[in-house]
């Protein structure tokens, strides 16, 4: 009864349903996948093979939409794709790094630019202070070694370390960029507008213009 029972039981039929061959790193057909009876099953079995068959062409036709994926397949696709990227990720990747290296362009120009504004606000309560300094060098009140003259000097060396620079110089083309014009001579001494005279310094911090240059034009005659 025993040796009846170990002839009429099936070993066990084992089955790779793993889509992606774990050694090939390829995409398997569900065909492939599913596979015929390991060797050595009993030939008292050929009915539900055949049967099997039947069900195995039927799930052939199913596409690989409605494959399931298991762990290791999704394991296996992930360590391919590590050791050996694809064009289209190595694009990606390309991509996402110059996007970065633009992106801390930019935060550093802003930060730049924003700490330039900041200095700039506080430096620019000054600037009336350096007018005077500049009328009273015209008159000649800072000539020698006077404190006023010491005291101006170190003024103006202070806020040329914060990045003050003046601009405005008489003979210069005139520009609407950096000047201000409060009046103009018609003169047949120049082809262009120049700058007859600075009434005002203009001043620059970094790449933020304070104020501009209020000049008097010479502007040629028609």
């Amino acid at each position: 009864m025993t040796d009846e029972q170990n002839q009429n039981h099936e070993e066990p039929v084992i089955r790779d349903k793993r889509r992606i061959d774990p050694e090939t790193g390829e995409v398997r057909h569900h065909a492939d996948a599913e596979g015929a009876p390991a060797e050595g099953a009993p030939e008292a079995a050929g009915a539900e093979t055949g049967a099997a068959g039947e069900a195995g062409a039927e799930a052939s036709d199913l596409t690989d939409d409605e494959y399931e994926l298991t762990v290791d397949d999704i394991l296996n696709a992930a360590q391919a794709e590590v050791q050996e990227p694809s064009d289209e990720h190595l694009a990606d990747l390309k991509r996402v790094t110059a996007e970065y290296a633009n992106y801390r362009k930019r935060t550093e120009a802003n930060r730049e630019l924003e700490r330039e504004r900041a200095v700039g606000a506080a430096v620019a309560v000054l600037l009336p202070v350096l007018d005077d300094l500049d009328r009273a060098e015209k008159h000649g009140d800072l000539e020698g070694d006077t404190p006023f003259a010491t005291i101006a000097a170190k003024l103006r060396a202070q806020v040329e370390k914060l990045g003050l620079t003046s601009f405005g110089e008489v003979g210069e083309p005139f520009d609407p960029q950096h000047h201000e014009a409060i009046f103009q001579q018609p003169s047949d001494e120049v082809e262009v507008d120049t700058v007859a005279d600075v009434v005002e310094t203009g001043y620059n911090l970094g790449s933020v213009q304070l104020r501009p240059a209020k000049v008097v034009v010479k502007t040629p005659q028609a």
